[in-house]
């Protein structure tokens, strides 16, 4: 178990705003920060990070929470996990108490499969760097492709031994299981026999975004026709290679800096740029690029610049990525390489400033990279070229917005000679049957002006006291300990019997000022949730001389933390919106805090009041005896005539 010594001094070193910005691409919008949602797919932000209170919300899946609680949804982090991450960041040292075998054995299969890949990544970089086998085949292989010292350490790089069972016996020895070394794809079991899946091969480790070891990729070094030459875990529960890009780990900080990613096809490719100096690039791994790559690249920039090799075999079959990219509303362009050369013979042979300088000439805009391509093959035949403007179309309508459509178009027409309007009305066949093709109904000329009867819905009630509750919560986070001047009225009654109030001002501090009306009424939170809570930040704001927020929710619970989350973070929409850029001004509460105190404890009340009068007006209808309906009738006229006052206090709170 970690110390609540290391804990504390996580949560107090911690930056939200930086630890998120490993992982998303943050731009600034006002006091808070905001950007692509990492849970889901969007193309307009609604992913906000409160620096202030150290909190954060995303508005599409409807998470939210502290830093910790990003890492467990984000990573699928343990909670020991997240602080252990943490600790690394900030550079502290971590004190363990005593941990049980029981407590021990309570480690899900998942974090076995990660711990396991964990240590075979260290038992592959150990063989590379220490053993003679590995020292004179791996590490003189990595040397040869030039890779420097430094590099291999970043890299992680690794060697596994060239016998059968080599690692799969150390690891058993060492107190891993095998069921989860076959889990991980790191051991073969035939029966019962079990040998090594990356004998002889040199290691790529694939982390994630957050350094976790997810599996791995194992070149073959010897002439074997019988073997592949690259090898890639197998999926697993911790390894979805359509999901993961090698790299990304290394680049992330270097793609959100510059605002673009470089996507390469192979692990050293990925390697000869990094040790180059072009940091932000990542690798597919050999597989076809899938829609969740982009999207992992997508979190840090809407930039990705595609380099292939020099020889023009396979280009056709990849323009496929190219319209999965723009398909996800991102901006790519292509750049290919001399004859002969791919990126990782081309950064090795050249300084980075000859690299960056042809990187940025030979760039090209997709649709001038496509038109070149495809014009090519059309040549002088009329119908081949036909076919190139229509698979060019055909790339432009992926694109979602519209603008881009145009000028794409346009672009289009002036490089291959045809009209606009040709190109248009194919774009507009090809969007109509894509929308068929979907399923969506698509209008006809005729039907263009039908008005179409919009289903009924059914109306949710409000619930009143969960909102009235809710706000209470709210109001004791934001603005408990300020001292406010509230109103405070007293019934009178004149020799005529008219009611008149008397109004005394009383500064006290909002936390008190709420706390002491409740107890006076004897009002309980009807929602078990926000009752906790209440008692909790009372409490808080009774034994702590200073209420800070961030360090109250990094106290709590992890689902406490959350509720309060969603709480706090509800007004942040507009930031999203950007509302005042749209000359639409949103009231600040702090400008009237004792107002909204005295009108949420009177609405509570009155609600309450209300609820009370219907209770007994249901109870008459069912008493017989007349003295008791009496009674009962007298009450709820009281407790009307109470209702009527709170009314007229509530007009009154301006």
């Amino acid at each position: 178990m970690i110390s609540k010594v290391t804990i504390d001094n996580v949560f107090e070193a911690a930056r939200l705003e930086e630890v998120i910005g490993d992982f998303v691409q943050l731009k600034k919008a006002g006091v808070n920060f905001k950007g692509l949602s990492p849970f889901s797919d969007e193309r307009t932000p609604s992913f906000v990070v409160s620096p202030v209170k150290q909190i954060w919300k995303d508005f599409s899946s409807g998470k939210g929470g502290n830093v910790v609680s990003f890492l467990m949804e984000h990573e699928h982090f343990t909670y020991p996990e997240a602080i252990k991450y943490l600790a690394k960041k900030y550079g502290i040292e971590i004190e363990e108490t005593i941990q049980s075998d029981e407590q021990k054995e309570q480690a899900d299969e998942r974090e076995s499969l990660y711990l396991v890949s964990e240590y075979a990544k260290k038992q592959f970089h150990n063989t590379l760097l220490k053993l003679e086998e590995g020292k004179a085949i791996g590490l003189s292989y990595f040397k040869e492709r030039g890779f420097t010292q430094e590099t291999i350490e970043k890299f992680i790089l690794g060697y596994s031994p060239n016998q059968w069972d080599a690692f799969t016996d150390k690891a058993i020895r060492d107190g891993y299981q095998l069921d989860f070394l076959e889990k991980t794809g790191l051991t073969i079991v035939k029966g019962e026999k079990q040998f090594d899946r990356f004998k002889g091969r040199v290691m790529f480790p694939i982390l994630s975004m957050s350094g976790r070891t997810l599996g791995f990729g194992g070149r073959i070094l010897t002439n074997d026709k019988k073997a592949a030459k690259y090898l890639n875990s197998p999926e697993s529960d911790i390894y979805h290679k359509s999901k993961v890009l090698y790299g990304i780990y290394q680049a992330k900080q270097e793609i959100a800096k510059e605002d673009n990613c470089y996507l390469v096809e192979g692990y050293t490719d990925v390697i000869q740029f990094y040790q180059s100096g072009v940091k932000n690039v990542v690798s597919s791994s050999g597989t076809a690029l899938s829609p969740d790559q982009i999207r992992l690249i997508n979190r840090l920039t809407q930039n990705i610049t595609v380099l292939f090799d020099g020889d023009a075999a396979g280009l056709r079959a990849s323009l496929r990525g190219i319209d999965l990219i723009l398909e996800q509303g991102m901006n790519v362009k292509i750049c290919t390489f001399p004859e002969g050369e791919d990126p990782d013979s081309f950064a090795k042979n050249n300084s980075l400033e000859e690299l960056r300088l042809y990187l940025e000439d030979n760039a090209q805009d997709f649709i001038n990279f496509k038109a070149s391509l495809l014009a090519l093959e059309a040549k002088n035949d009329p119908i081949k070229k036909a076919n190139t403007i229509r698979d060019m179309v055909e790339s432009i309508a992926k694109i979602p917005d519209v603008i881009k459509q145009e000028v794409y178009l346009k672009e289009c027409s002036r490089i291959m000679d045809i009209s606009e309007e040709v190109l248009f009305n194919t774009l507009a066949q090809i969007l109509k049957k894509d929308r068929k093709d979907a399923g969506k109904q698509v209008p006809t000329s005729n039907k263009a002006f039908e008005v179409i009867p919009s289903k009924k819905e059914t109306i949710k009630k409000v619930d009143f006291q969960f909102q009235l509750e809710r706000k209470i919560i709210e109001l004791l986070l934001l603005y408990g300990s300020e001292d406010e001047d509230f109103e405070e009225l007293t019934l009178e009654s004149s020799e005529s019997g008219e009611i008149t109030y008397k109004s005394e001002i009383i500064q006290t501090k909002v936390y008190e000022k709420i706390y002491l009306d409740l107890q006076e009424d004897e009002i309980e939170f009807a929602n078990e949730g926000f009752k906790n809570l209440y008692f909790d930040i009372i409490n808080n704001f009774n034994q702590k001389e200073e209420f800070k927020i961030d360090i109250f929710i990094n106290q709590l619970q992890p689902e406490k933390s959350e509720a309060i989350t969603h709480i706090l973070m509800d007004d942040e929409k507009h930031v999203l919106h950007n509302w005042l850029g749209k000359d639409i001004y949103v009231k600040d509460k702090s400008q009237s805090i004792s107002q909204v105190v005295s009108e949420t404890i009177l609405n509570l009340r009155r609600h309450l009041v209300t609820l009370k009068i219907n209770e007994l007006a249901e109870l008459i209808k069912g008493i017989e005896d007349d003295d008791q309906k009496k009674n009962t009738l007298i009450e709820a006229v009281d407790y009307s005539t109470l209702k009527k006052i709170l009314s007229d206090k509530l007009n009154r709170v301006l």
